[in-house]
């Protein structure tokens, strides 16, 4: 893929921005629904838990997060992503129970030990340190937290077995790898990976 190809894919879906952006944000919101449900489904993180979501983009999974959950967290490297999300969330901001901010995986901006649950949906391809990106979140979670991921099988940056050995690496454990066909016809095949942090 050329490179203005990859800066356009950057602007529409990996850090998004301006038009581009805001257009990639509504096809996310549409294609990644079932499996930000889903995920949270998983997760099914308690009232009382703080919920990490990483690369929420225009917000459907911080929705799905705050019904469960009365402690969210968003962080994104977009600023049209976080403006959208505010936008969709705003009843949950404004009643106390998520925030949102700048960040990135490899870089949360939270405390250590801080979280129970970290969420993140169609993102861990577009992260450029994965076993940084994997210590951070092992940093942020308190021991028996719990990390949800899922991606479109096709996009993932490795091999579903090496990336759950990257997560291992982390110093994750319980890791488990599956993956899970969306309702409808347009959504691709998600492949999806819990683990525990020790």
């Amino acid at each position: 893929m050329g490179s203005a190809a990859q800066r356009l894919l950057m602007k529409g879906f990996g850090v998004p921005s301006g038009l581009l952006g805001r257009l990639g944000g509504r096809l996310m919101a549409h294609g990644n629904a079932a499996a930000e449900r889903r995920v949270v489904s998983l997760a099914a993180p308690s009232e009382e838990e703080v919920v990490l979501v990483v690369g929420p983009g225009p917000g459907v999974g911080l929705v799905a997060a705050a019904r469960c959950s009365a402690h969210v967290i968003g962080v994104d490297p977009s600023y049209v992503m976080l403006a959208a999300a505010r936008r969709r969330c705003a009843s949950a901001i404004d009643g106390g129970r998520l925030r949102l901010a700048l960040g990135t995986a490899a870089d949360t901006g939270e405390p250590d030990a801080s979280v129970d649950v970290v969420i993140s949906v169609n993102n861990v391809q577009l992260w450029p340190d994965l076993p940084g990106a994997f210590a951070e979140l092992h940093r942020v979670l308190r021991p028996g937290g719990r990390l949800f991921l899922s991606a479109h099988e096709k996009w993932l940056p490795t091999a579903l077995p090496a990336l759950a050995h990257t997560v291992r690496a982390a110093g994750f454990t319980d890791v488990r790898t599956w993956t899970w066909e969306p309702p409808g016809r347009a959504p691709s095949k998600a492949a999806q990976l819990g683990a525990v942090r020790v």
